[in-house]
């Protein structure tokens, strides 16, 4: 069963990239995905967790080991590991630890899934108010390479302050307004991802990924931005020169449709609602600094501030009027399925983080390749496929934080070593290859409807060539500048 989960998990990405063959919404075999192999975890977990490759059972094992000495000294080794090993008293505990660990997952996975139906409702209550307008109306260029470096550039500077899934969706709200050919849209709006993800990865509020490591101690403010920001700079700089060669043309703004010309808001109201957008977003990581709680409350506080202003200042429009502007409308369009389909992710990769598929996968490279350059391309190139979050976490408790003045392979693994470093650059940036390999891309996938196959096509090799040519930068700037 352990190897039917993996089997299992390959069967539903697969269904996933093949979501407009198949005709079958990517958010069903997601849902499907997650909960099966979660069940097939539960039905098995007795013989699963025999095996000893889950991190969070043996720990389990390790504290019940601890508590039994604690209250009858002295215990004897055998006798300890008969009553682990016998049927009812596994069974029980089995049952329990399963349950509590997908409960332990679900609260992680709620938090992203709040934080993102938070940030949805309220880009898309600014773009209600039309106060996108007043950025789009700025943006007067035509020409498809002056658009993309412009949004490029953007993108990536709001990132590291945002984070990169809030200003993914942010950006492909204004790409609707700035562009009508589809296909156009999802070629920009994959270099958005791009540059998102990339943008996040020195910041130590740009993506869920460094917010650990800056939490974890692991790196410091100072230090993850200036070694960094270079190697992120060219990993979005270089797909971007690429493509200047190679793309022309201009892009047609899309027109309004019939009754939508009518505008139902005035320009103080658009104004006012742009600010307090932008201001709840960028409250979310002062929230999080100043209370130390998860960033979906800053998320949620932000949105119940903008929902009592909307529900006050539209009080005496007309009903139709008042449907369309504050959030209880707003919310009737908010995608739901990009919920669903982040959720059944987040659920398939849970269930080979717990049953110890992951923890596999990090030891084999630690034991077998010990370079932390390798290593950690490696771990870039796998959270394309693997969400980066659980990758990290594997990292981090792999190995401790070295003492100063460690020297050998443990030199890089003290408080801003260059293990940790290259592995908040590798797993924020190394996630841009497939467009599920990120939060910034399953947003942009879920908004825009970008196929799978679509991406890996046009975008994955310009994704790639980045990725290596930032960690190149990061290892000449190490290796041979001495920074």
């Amino acid at each position: 069963m352990f190897i039917l989960m993996v089997v299992i998990f390959i069967l539903g990405y697969t269904a996933i990239a093949l979501e407009h063959p198949i005709k079958v919404d990517k958010a069903a075999s997601a849902l499907l995905t997650g909960t099966i192999l979660w069940a097939l975890y539960a039905l098995n977990a007795s013989t699963i967790l025999e095996l000893g490759f889950s991190p969070a059972w043996e720990e389990v094992k390790a504290i019940s080991h601890d508590v039994i000495n604690l209250i009858k000294p002295g215990v004897d080794e055998a006798h300890y590991n008969k009553v682990w090993e016998g049927d009812v008293e596994l069974s029980h505990d089995v049952v329990h630890f399963v349950k509590h660990d997908l409960a332990h997952h679900l609260v992680e996975i709620a938090e992203i899934l709040f934080f993102l139906l938070g940030a949805m409702t309220i880009v898309e209550t600014v773009d209600q108010h039309q106060g996108f307008k007043l950025i789009t109306d700025k943006i007067k260029t035509s020409s498809k390479v002056k658009l993309l470096w412009i949004l490029s550039v953007l993108t990536f500077f709001m990132s590291a302050t945002l984070d990169n899934l809030t200003t993914t969706i942010v950006m492909v709200a204004l790409l609707r307004k700035l562009i009508d050919d589809q296909k156009t849209r999802w070629f920009f709006a994959s270099m958005v991802v791009l540059a998102a993800n990339a943008g996040g990865a020195w910041s130590p509020i740009g993506d869920v990924t460094t917010i650990m490591l800056w939490i974890g101690g692991q790196v410091t403010t100072v230090n993850i931005i200036t070694y960094v920001i270079l190697p992120s700079l060219v990993t979005m700089l270089v797909p971007l020169a690429i493509v200047s060669f190679t793309m022309k043309g201009t892009v047609t703004r899309p027109q309004l449709a019939e009754g939508e010309t009518r505008e139902f808001t005035t320009a103080f109201e658009r104004k006012l609602l742009l600010i307090m957008g932008v201001s709840a977003l960028l409250f979310v990581p002062v929230f999080k600094t100043v209370t130390h709680l998860p960033p979906y409350l800053g998320m949620l506080f932000g949105l119940g501030v903008i929902w009592a202003t909307t529900e006050f200042m539209h009080r005496n429009k007309p009903l139709e009027d008042k449907r369309k502007l504050t959030v209880i409308g707003v919310l009737r369009k908010v995608d739901v399925p990009t919920i669903f389909f982040f959720l059944g992710i987040l659920l398939a990769v849970a269930s080979l983080q717990s049953a110890g598929h992951l923890d596999i996968l990090a030891k084999y490279l630690d034991e077998n390749l010990h370079n932390i350059y390798t290593i950690n391309l490696i771990i870039g190139v796998l959270s394309a496929i693997v969400d980066n979050v659980p990758l990290v976490a594997g990292s981090m408790g792999m190995y401790d934080i070295a003492e100063p003045g460690s020297v050998g392979y443990m030199a890089d693994f003290v408080v801003d070593g260059k293990f940790w470093q290259f592995l908040a650059y590798c797993a924020g940036t190394g996630g841009s290859i497939l467009i599920i390999g990120s939060a910034a891309g399953v947003a942009a996938m879920g908004l825009e409807k970008i196929d799978f196959i679509w991406y890996m096509k046009k975008i994955s090799l310009l994704a790639f060539i980045g990725y290596i040519a930032g960690a190149a930068v990061y290892y000449l700037q190490m290796t041979f500048l001495g920074l």
